[in-house]
């Protein structure tokens, strides 16, 4: 199978390219792309249950804990104990976690931007329809279904 008509392929390029040019930034922050992606992703004026953070991100809890001890380290974050559940911790940004969240959020609006200029409207909407079916087949297990495994 030619790589170039590989949509797998492209799809796995282009996210390699978008964060090695996000980590380029993020570093110049002194911060990484996953630190942004994790502001971006805490409510900035409630903060955000640590339990919800995971889910909300699709990311394992073990590279969760040990960026958010990154950030609390920092200080981008903070911990609260839930006064709804005892028993979890709200992730709060500090003063300056909404500094560094204003800077990921200017990036990326930026980069959404840049894109927007130079892809027709058209076309993008294609790109999020298409992006929108493969993780609907992912969902509901279409890809690699019992029938499919049998022609194989």
């Amino acid at each position: 199978m030619n790589k170039h008509k590989s949509i797998d392929h492209q799809l796995r390029a282009t996210w390699q390219a978008v964060a090695k040019l996000y980590n380029e930034q993020a570093a110049n922050h002194n911060s990484t792309m996953a630190t942004a992606f994790v502001l971006l992703n805490i409510d900035k004026e409630n903060g955000t249950p640590s339990t919800a953070l995971g889910p909300l991100m699709g990311m394992e809890p073990t590279s969760l804990s040990r960026i958010l001890k990154n950030m609390e380290d920092k200080g981008a974050i903070c911990r609260e104990k839930n006064p709804e559940d005892g028993r979890s911790v709200i992730i709060k940004l500090t003063d300056y976690g909404k500094e560094m969240r204003a800077v990921s959020k200017g990036h990326v609006i930026q980069f959404n931007e840049t894109v927007a200029k130079n892809v027709s409207e058209k076309d993008l909407e294609g790109f999020f329809n298409v992006t929108s079916t493969i993780n609907k087949l992912i969902a509901d297990k279409d890809i690699y279904s019992e029938v499919s495994n049998k022609a194989v």
